[in-house]
């Protein structure tokens, strides 16, 4: 089994970039949670799990430089989704791994890095992202892939240029050509909500007084 990245293997992306439609076209990553940006919320639960930090956002870039570290915009026009952002982070990543977390999900796990990296070096992957149970609305429970929070080498950046420039915009799609594995996040103690997200003012307001 390889060695797992360290922590100064890695560089942690907060993902900024979208357009906010169901917000109402707002810049979410700006939203305040329990009294912070959600993006500046997310920048500090990720900054003690990796080497260093930085942000991709598309507006308001002064805003967000204004939580101390760099903030890069998408190389790709007219809010290309999330692989536009991942682009962004590996054209900037000076270490071997990037991690990547939406602004929008503000209960990821403490130790979502640490965990990735030890299953992306027990399978010897170049990627490697989280995977949660969810209740659908019949009251079931299913797995679900998480592919934004997804470590990745940052080696892949070529491979990752050469489908975006095809038109591709699907991070599945594109992180299974890849040597790419899930991992789950179901032991004991795993908060049901950490890979919830707020896509409408509701979910953000029930997400901020989850206890």
């Amino acid at each position: 089994m390889a060695e797992a990245p360290r922590l100064d293997d890695i560089t942690g992306l907060v993902l900024a970039g979208g357009r906010g439609t169901r917000m109402g076209g707002v810049d979410k990553g700006l939203l305040p949670f329990r009294g912070l940006p959600l993006a500046q919320h997310a920048l500090q639960r990720l900054a003690p799990q990796v080497g260093s930090c930085m942000v991709n956002a598309n507006r308001h870039l002064e805003r967000y430089a204004a939580f101390g570290v760099p903030v890069y915009p998408d190389s790709l026009a007219d809010y290309a989704g999330p692989l536009a952002g991942f682009l962004c982070g590996l054209a900037h990543c000076s270490t071997p791994w990037l991690l990547t977390v939406p602004c929008d999900t503000p209960l990821f796990p403490h130790d979502l890095a640490q965990r990735l990296a030890r299953a992306a070096a027990a399978e010897n992957a170049e990627i490697a992202f989280a995977a949660a149970p969810e209740i659908d609305a019949q009251g079931h429970t299913r797995w679900r892939d998480q592919p934004v929070f997804c470590l990745l080498q940052a080696s892949l950046r070529p491979s990752l240029l050469r489908y975006t420039a095809d038109g591709g915009r699907k991070i599945d799609a594109w992180a299974r050509a890849q040597r790419c594995i899930s991992v789950a996040f179901d032991q004991p103690g795993d908060d049901a909500r950490a890979f919830a997200n707020a896509n409408t003012p509701q979910e953000l307001h029930a997400l901020e007084n989850a206890r």
